[in-house]
């Protein structure tokens, strides 16, 4: 597929919202070996969110940064923001709700700078689409941070081809982070994965392994035969389970980049193995077929 903006370095995104209160709880000096292994093995985009860890994931991940000065040149931070959290961070916010007026996108873009302690966003995400979404805003917004030198791109995440049309008829934006997995097929049908070919913007899914749905035990059919499938053309091609749901995605031609929510650097050192995986178009239609609990019409 040929870019026009590539969004990401690396063939998998690290995200980091279980590394800190929401998750494994890492102390600094943890947070650091992790990350410094997940740059070794050549996964260096980082994916964030101002509201991680009831607002306090930034701030961790910035403090490896303030120590490690070399580390801000190998990697590349995403962050979004628009979801308000009530929490006792934010004391102010009475409901959650999303708001992507040009003040908030400012001032959230300042607090992750100050946070992560960089001169600079690598890209900046709208979380979620804001049903009183102005894009005049927005555009203002995204123009100031870039022209200050920032913010570099710009993206959004959960956005509908409509919606994403909407905003990208105002300002570039280079990436929709949306969930797709075998699991949650939306983007493959409803024109997200059409549209990033199209505009020859990069695709991120968020759960690719469909939130863990597929690694507990269960006795739901559809898992099962999904499962099923799987196993087979993991031992077929010699691989892990997971690698295998990997190839699956990275069989699609928008070139989907997946962020990874493990906490552990052998989870992110087998995704990254998984791109010497090549599925047939009849073994990538077998998954499908598994999943849709039917064969295509």
């Amino acid at each position: 597929m040929n870019l026009e903006n590539k969004a990401y370095n690396s063939a998998v995104i690290v995200g980091t919202m279980r590394l800190g209160v929401w998750g494994v709880k890492m102390n600094t000096n943890e947070l650091e070996r992790f990350i410094d292994e997940c740059v070794e093995m050549g996964a260096t985009d980082f994916d964030h969110a101002d509201i991680y860890g009831f607002y306090t994931e930034e701030e961790e991940f910035g403090a490896v940064l303030k120590r490690r000065k070399d580390l801000r040149s190998k990697i590349k931070n995403t962050t979004k923001c628009g979801i308000k959290l009530i929490c006792d961070n934010r004391s102010d916010h009475k409901i959650k709700s999303y708001d992507s007026s040009k003040k908030h996108i400012l001032s959230s873009a300042e607090q992750s700078l100050k946070y992560l302690g960089v001169e600079a966003l690598d890209i900046l995400l709208l979380h979620r689409p804001d049903y009183l979404m102005d894009p005049h805003a927005v555009a203002e917004a995204f123009e100031e941070l870039k022209s200050k030198g920032k913010v570099k791109q710009f993206g959004v995440s959960n956005f509908s081809p409509s919606q994403f049309d909407l905003l990208h008829s105002f300002t570039p934006l280079v990436t929709n982070q949306v969930e797709i997995s075998v699991l949650h097929r939306n983007a493959f049908q409803d024109g997200t994965l059409d549209q990033c070919i199209k505009k020859g913007i990069q695709p991120s899914a968020w759960s690719p392994f469909g939130g863990g749905a597929l690694f507990s035990s269960s006795e739901d059919e559809n898992i099962l035969a999904i499962k099923k499938v799987v196993n087979e053309l993991a031992e077929k091609h010699e691989c892990k389970f997971d690698q295998l749901l990997m190839a699956w995605l990275k069989k699609h031609p928008s070139d989907i980049v997946p962020v990874l929510g493990t906490t552990k650097a052998s989870r992110i050192q087998d995704a990254i193995n998984s791109k010497s995986i090549k599925l047939s178009q009849e073994e990538w239609y077998e998954i499908w077929q598994a999943a849709i609990g039917t064969e295509v019409a």
